[in-house]
């Protein structure tokens, strides 16, 4: 006997797909909180966008301001913008490309390294807080979930 069920397809009527539609909703909502809490923690002035930008920097290393703006699906003034900004506040440094004096490589300074590092800790200690009682089998299968609806259409 097999523990797979054969799926059952629900429309876009359903109260189970209302479901997950709020709870998709209120952990977005979380997220986006917790997106602006963690900008402010690092400095009062950060936006959200910053810290976006903050984030691709830290994953990437120095990179193209071009590279980021492609990064975060965004126009390249806006990346000028911001990198002004978070220059302004020690958070990045910037250096001009020796092959092309108009474009700049972004880094994070040391300043913006030690905070990103501080605010991860906290950010993974309350998750694993949150999934602390869960068991390996319920981990796995909200893994499992997860992925599949981070999957491409």
């Amino acid at each position: 006997m097999s523990d797979t069920v054969a799926p059952t397809f629900v429309d876009g009527e359903s109260p189970e797909l209302a479901r997950v539609e709020a709870q998709m909703a209120l952990l977005a909502s979380g997220i986006r909180a917790s997106t602006r809490s963690t900008a402010a923690s690092i400095d009062p002035a950060l936006e959200p966008f910053g810290l976006a930008v903050l984030r691709v920097l830290a994953r990437r290393g120095e990179t193209h301001a071009g590279v980021v703006a492609e990064v975060l699906a965004v126009d390249r003034s806006m990346i000028s913008r911001q990198a002004r900004l978070l220059c302004g506040l020690d958070l990045v440094g910037t250096r001009v490309d020796p092959r092309d004096g108009r474009a700049r490589f972004l880094a994070l300074t040391p300043l913006a390294e030690a905070k990103l590092a501080k605010v991860r800790r906290e950010r993974t200690a309350l998750v694993h807080r949150r999934l602390s009682t869960w068991t390996t089998t319920e981990l796995d299968q909200f893994a499992v979930l997860l992925e599949r609806l981070n999957e491409a259409d």
